[in-house]
C-alpha cells in the first residue's frame, strides 16, 4: 500500500496540486490574521472582524451548490487558475483599508476572495482522485487533509509575525505573491483533472444538475450522514471571532493571535496523520466522526474555563486535532462513495452545509461579541457542537460505511 511520502515524492501531478493548495491556503491566512487584528484597531470594535469571517463563509455557503455544478461541467484546471487570479486581484484592494472610513472595503475584498474560494474548493477536492492511482487515494487524502492545517500553522504564524514586524500591508503583498505561485503550479499539472465526458451528451442545465445531486444524496442514508458531519464543527466556529480578543485579554497582541490560529492549524495537521489507521477499519468511521465532533466541542468548553494562555493554546490544539480528523475522515468516505460525474456537486453540497453552519455561528458571535464576556461565547459554541455530535450519533447509529450499501440504502 503506497505511503503518503511515496505518493508525494513519486507522483508529480499530485505534488503540484498539493503544493498549489498549500500556497492558496497560506495566502488566506496572510490576509485573515493581520486583517482580524487591523480592523478592531481601526474601528474600536470586534464586530468588523466577525463580519469579515461571516462574509467569507456566508458567500461560500451561498455559491457552493452552483460552483460544485461548474466543477462537474467545466475544465477544473481552468476553474482553479481563474479562481486564483480573481483572489489575487481582490487582495490588492486591502491595501486601501487604512482608516475607519475605508474599513468596509475589507468586506468587499473578502467577499470577492470568498467567491474565488467557492469555485476553487469543490474543483480541487473533486480533482484529487484524478491525479492519483486508485491505490494511492487513501495516502493522498491523508496528505491533502493536512494541507489546510499545514498552512494554517505556517500562514497564521508568519502572518502574525510579518504583521507585527512589518505591518499588515506587507502580509497582504505576500498573499498576492502566493496566489501567483499557485497559478503557475496549476498550469504545470499534466494529468486531466476530471474523467472524460461523453462529447455527444446534451449539456445539463445547472438547476437540473443540482437537483440530480440533491436527489442522489437524499436517496442514500450514508451520504446524508456524511454530508452533515462537518456542520458540527461549523456550528462551533464562532470561536474564531474571539481569537483576536483573547490575544488582547492575555496581552499577547498580534503574535498571540497568530499563535492561536497556528495551533488551530497544527491540530488540524496532526489529526489526519495520526488518525489515518482508522481508514483500514471502515466500520470505525462513523463512531470516529461522532467522537471527533464531541472532542472539538469539549476542547472549547475547556478554553472558556482555562486560566492561563498556554493552557488555552493546548486546548485549541486538541479541539482542532479533533476537527481536522473530522474533516479528513468525512472527505475520504465521500470520495470513496461518490462517482466522478457527481463528485464536484456532492462535495459542494458538503462544503455548503459546513460553511452555512460556520456563517450562522460567526454571525451569532458577531451579535454577542461586544455584549458578553468572550468566555461565554467560547463555552456556548463548544456546547452547541457537543449537543450536535450526540444527536448526529443517535441518528446514524444503525448505519455503517463498511462494505457496499444495503438494499435499503
Amino acid at each position: 500500500m503506497p505511503t503518503p511520502l511515496s505518493v508525494l515524492t513519486g507522483n508529480r501531478d499530485f505534488r503540484r496540486l498539493f503544493v498549489a493548495e498549500l500556497v492558496v491556503f497560506g495566502s488566506d491566512w496572510f490576509v485573515m490574521v493581520p486583517l482580524l487584528v487591523l480592523l478592531p484597531e481601526l474601528t474600536g470594535s470586534g464586530v468588523w472582524g466577525a463580519l469579515v469571517l461571516a462574509v467569507d463563509t456566508g458567500i461560500n455557503a451561498l455559491l457552493l451548490p452552483y460552483t460544485g455544478t461548474i466543477a462537474d461541467r467545466v475544465d477544473r484546471r481552468k476553474i482553479l487558475i481563474a479562481a486564483n487570479v480573481v483572489a489575487l486581484l481582490a487582495t490588492t484592494l486591502l491595501f486601501l483599508v487604512r482608516t475607519t472610513a475605508t474599513a468596509p472595503l475589507a468586506l468587499v475584498a473578502i467577499g470577492a476572495i470568498a467567491v474565488a474560494k467557492a469555485f476553487y474548493s469543490p474543483a480541487a477536492s473533486a480533482a484529487l482522485p484524478n491525479v492519483v492511482d486508485p491505490d494511492e487515494l487513501a495516502a493522498a487524502n491523508s496528505i491533502a487533509g493536512s494541507a489546510w492545517g499545514t498552512m494554517t500553522i505556517v500562514g497564521a504564524s508568519l502572518g502574525g509575525i510579518v504583521s507585527s514586524a512589518f505591518g499588515p500591508y506587507v502580509s497582504f503583498a505576500a498573499a498576492s505573491a502566493s496566489l501567483l505561485a499557485a497559478v503557475v503550479l496549476t498550469v504545470a499539472i499534466r494529468r486531466p483533472l476530471q474523467a472524460p465526458r461523453d462529447p455527444d451528451a446534451a449539456p445539463v442545465r445547472t438547476w437540473h444538475a443540482l437537483l440530480e445531486a440533491f436527489q442522489y444524496i437524499a436517496a442514500r442514508p450514508r451520504l446524508r450522514a456524511l454530508v452533515t458531519v462537518k456542520s458540527a464543527v461549523g456550528l462551533g466556529n464562532g470561536v474564531l471571532t474571539v481569537f483576536p480578543l483573547l490575544a488582547g485579554m492575555y496581552a499577547v497582541g498580534p503574535l498571540g493571535a497568530g499563535l492561536l490560529f497556528a495551533l488551530r492549524g497544527a491540530g488540524a495537521l496532526v489529526g489526519p496523520l495520526v488518525m489515518r489507521p482508522v481508514l483500514r477499519h471502515r466500520n470505525w468511521l462513523l463512531p470516529g466522526l461522532a467522537l471527533s465532533m464531541g472532542l472539538y466541542g469539549l476542547g472549547y468548553v475547556g478554553v472558556a474555563l482555562a486560566p492561563w494562555f498556554w493552557l488555552v493554546g493546548a486546548l485549541v490544539f486538541v479541539a482542532h486535532f479533533a476537527g481536522g480528523t473530522n474533516w479528513f475522515l468525512s472527505n475520504y468516505a465521500l470520495q470513496a462513495e461518490v462517482p466522478d460525474h457527481l463528485r464536484g456537486r456532492v462535495f459542494a453540497t458538503d462544503l455548503m452545509l459546513a460553511t452555512l453552519a460556520i456563517s450562522i455561528s460567526q454571525l451569532g458571535a458577531a451579535f454577542f461579541v461586544d455584549r458578553v464576556d468572550e468566555r461565554v461565547i467560547l463555552a456556548g459554541c463548544g456546547l452547541i457542537t457537543v449537543t450536535y455530535a450526540i444527536g448526529w450519533r443517535i441518528a446514524t447509529r444503525k448505519l455503517s460505511v463498511a462494505g457496499q450499501p444495503s438494499p435499503a440504502e
